[in-house]
């Protein structure tokens, strides 16, 4: 990676930030690139449980750089669109391990498709939220896929076919964001909310995120049966063994991951 995207786990947080302050982080070619590999990086890291994903300077991510379309997910080859793979965390890289979006100043078009796979959104007081695509004349796709779920039709259609941005309180009331805080807290609150999350079960929390997404999915009677075996395997582990002699001992139990 280079500096367009940082990466630093402390404590087993890993935080994400975007890193083009001078673009309001618009996602170019090399942002795009960096920022697949530090979600690839989240994923495979045994020391990052639990992901911050943020943005330097005055917006969270202002969407892709008009001036370089290297950085959509989603091309134009000139004859059809090229399909999106998923090692974009946008477009549906699977990773289990509890999110949060901090989110700051403006956050369009990827930058919203990304806080919208996030499990926590964190927004500060100053931040605005918008699809400005069909401005531009062209759709919001994965967004599109993504919004109604979290928002409802009508409110989701408003952001979508309209192009309009809505701010903090807003998106806070539609349920597009979880809390609205200072900005001057924003990072504070995300670490107090990700050392509350580390504090449990990290293998846990990801089989029941797991089971939380892909549950509804599913047929009852499957979907029972997809659960009990991802119990099993994680009733199996050393910090199921460590939970429950922790609870005997009465004592705060300690972690390994494995």
């Amino acid at each position: 990676m280079t500096d367009t995207v940082l990466y630093d786990c402390v404590d087993h947080v890993a935080t994400i930030t975007y890193n083009r302050p001078q673009a309001l982080n618009a996602i170019n070619g090399e942002l795009r690139q960096d920022l697949n590999a530090a979600w690839e990086r989240f994923r495979a890291d045994e020391e990052a449980w639990v992901g911050i994903v943020t943005g330097a300077g005055r917006a969270f991510c202002v969407g892709a750089d008009l001036k370089d379309g290297r950085g959509s997910v989603g091309e134009w080859s000139g004859t059809f669109w090229e399909i999106p793979t998923v090692n974009s965390f946008e477009s549906g890289m699977e990773i289990w391990k509890p999110t949060i979006a901090a989110v700051p100043g403006y956050c369009l078009g990827y930058g919203l498709t990304s806080v919208l796979r996030c499990d926590f959104v964190l927004a500060a007081d100053d931040a605005e939220f918008g699809f400005p695509e069909v401005g531009l004349g062209v759709p919001t796709i994965v967004g599109a896929m993504r919004l109604p779920g979290r928002v409802g039709w009508s409110n989701a259609m408003e952001l979508l076919l309209t192009g309009d941005r809505i701010d903090a309180s807003a998106a806070k009331d539609i349920g597009l964001v979880w809390r609205v805080v200072p900005r001057d807290d924003l990072m504070a609150e995300a670490r107090q909310l990700a050392a509350r999350l580390v504090a449990r079960a990290p293998l846990a929390q990801r089989a029941t995120k797991e089971m939380a997404a892909r549950g509804p999915q599913l047929p009852w009677e499957d979907a029972l049966r997809f659960g009990e075996s991802m119990r099993r395997v994680v009733a199996a582990t050393e910090d199921a063994a460590e939970g429950m002699q922790a609870a005997r001992d009465g004592r705060t139990p300690v972690w390994r991951g494995r």
